[in-house]
């Protein structure tokens, strides 16, 4: 009577153990991938910070998968009057911890193409904050970035 009993106690631990398994990622590590639109942004050139609201008249989007990134951001008038601008980019990331590195790979500004550049990230909720350097010496281009995304369903 003890055997069945024994295999019966055996089979229900192993089918709750099977059933309960699920592919989790660590609490603590950040889930990038999604598309995320930019909605402000300051950089900060030496002692001149530019603050920019990417909500109005414009649109920036981030697209991450698990390998690449790309960006888009465009006027609201199409084109059709001052307020004119277009830019897009891709490349290729890591994530390791909260440290983001970009390889940019294309831009529409082709002098940045093949640069690397490292930020700091954080996720709160449907937030992402990403800061960091961009730093290219033969450009003159020194400056931090801080950008407020929120991601979109």
């Amino acid at each position: 009577m003890k055997t069945p009993l024994y295999f019966l106690l055996l089979a229900t631990v192993l089918i709750a153990c099977t059933a309960s398994h699920k592919e989790v990622s660590p609490k603590n590590e950040l889930t990038l991938t999604g598309t995320w639109k930019l909605i402000s942004g300051a950089t900060i050139r030496g002692a001149d910070t530019t603050l920019v609201d990417y909500t109005q008249g414009q649109s920036f989007i981030k697209i991450i998968n698990k390998s690449h990134f790309s960006f888009f951001r465009h006027d609201l008038n199409k084109g059709q009057d001052s307020t004119a601008v277009f830019s897009a980019g891709a490349g290729t990331y890591t994530l390791v911890g909260n440290t983001y590195k970009e390889h940019l790979e294309y831009f529409n500004l082709r002098e940045w193409e093949g640069h690397d550049f490292e930020f700091t990230v954080s996720i709160e909720q449907d937030t992402l904050i990403q800061t960091g350097i961009e730093k290219i010496v033969e450009l003159g281009v020194d400056q931090i970035i801080i950008e407020k995304y929120v991601k979109q369903r």
